[in-house]
C-alpha cells in the first residue's frame, strides 16, 4: 500500500456566488490572511505527502501566473488547461492524462479540509475502492446533500441539499482510482459528482449510488470550510489561523 503522491486541483470554476465579494479573481484565489486561499491547500498538501499537483485551469486562468511563481518556484506542478469548460468530470478526466500513479487525489481548489491524508489511503487501498470520498459531520445546515454510509463505509446513499439537523456531507476531497475512472466511456463535458458518484440514469441502485462502482466513505472530523458563498468567505477571515 502507497501513499498518494499526485493530486488533481479543481480551480476553474466561475466562482459566480462569490464575485459580489471577490468579483477579479478567480474564487481559490481570494485573498484570506493577505495571500491566496488555494496556497492553504496546497501548502497543508504538500506537509500530508503531496509531491506533484496537476492544476484543472480554465476561468481566467492567467491569473495564476503570480500564485505558481510564489507557491511552486521550483516546479512540482503541471497545468491542464480547458478550452471550454468541461464540467467536474471533465475536468478530472484531462487532467487524469497527466498523472501518472494508480490513486490520485481529488481536491477542489475554494475548498480547504484538514484530512489526514494517510488514513484516506489506507482506507482507499484496503477496500479496494475506485473512488473514496471525504467526508465531515455537520449539523443544522442546508447548504450541503448528505452522503449515507453501510457496511464497511460503503456509500448507500446521495441525498438532495435541503435542511439536516445532522449528517455528513461530502467535504469534496477524494482518492480515485485513476487507470478504472479514465477506462470507462465519458462524454466531453460531464459532472464528476452527479455522473460519476450517483451515476447516470437507469445505471444507479435504488438509493442513487453508482451500481457498477465501489464508493466508500471516511469520515474526517477536522476543520472544513468551503468560500464558495460571501458568508464562509467572510468567515475563513478571521478562522485563517486554522488553515496553517
Amino acid at each position: 500500500m502507497g501513499r498518494i503522491k499526485e493530486a488533481i486541483v479543481l480551480a476553474g470554476g466561475l466562482g459566480t456566488r462569490l464575485r459580489s465579494a471577490v468579483p477579479e479573481l478567480p474564487k481559490c484565489l481570494a485573498p484570506v490572511g493577505g495571500r491566496p486561499f488555494i496556497g492553504f491547500v496546497t501548502d497543508y498538501f504538500r506537509r500530508e505527502g503531496i509531491e506533484k499537483f496537476i492544476f484543472a485551469l480554465g476561468y481566467k486562468s492567467v491569473y495564476f501566473d503570480d500564485f505558481f511563481r510564489t507557491a511552486f518556484p521550483r516546479g512540482g506542478y503541471e497545468i491542464s488547461l480547458e478550452d471550454e469548460p468541461l464540467g467536474t468530470g471533465g475536468a478530472i478526466r484531462q487532467a487524469c492524462g497527466l498523472a501518472k500513479d494508480k490513486t490520485v487525489l481529488i481536491l477542489n481548489g475554494d475548498t480547504f479540509f484538514r484530512i489526514d491524508l494517510g488514513a484516506l489511503s489506507d482506507f482507499h487501498d484496503n477496500r479496494h475502492a475506485h473512488c473514496s470520498l471525504c467526508l465531515k459531520p455537520m449539523q443544522e445546515f442546508d447548504r450541503f446533500g448528505v452522503v449515507e454510509l453501510g457496511e464497511g463505509g460503503r456509500v448507500s446513499r446521495f441525498r438532495e441539499k435541503q435542511y439536516y439537523q445532522e449528517g455528513l456531507i461530502n467535504g469534496g476531497v477524494y482518492a480515485l482510482g485513476r487507470e478504472a475512472f479514465i477506462a470507462e466511456e465519458w462524454p466531453e463535458v460531464f459532472s464528476f459528482e452527479k455522473d460519476y458518484l450517483e451515476g447516470p440514469a437507469g445505471a444507479t441502485g435504488a438509493a442513487g449510488v453508482a451500481a457498477s462502482r465501489r464508493l466508500f466513505g471516511l469520515v474526517q472530523r477536522n476543520y472544513f470550510i468551503d468560500i464558495g458563498i460571501p458568508e464562509d468567505y467572510r468567515r475563513v477571515q478571521e478562522e485563517f489561523n486554522e488553515l496553517s
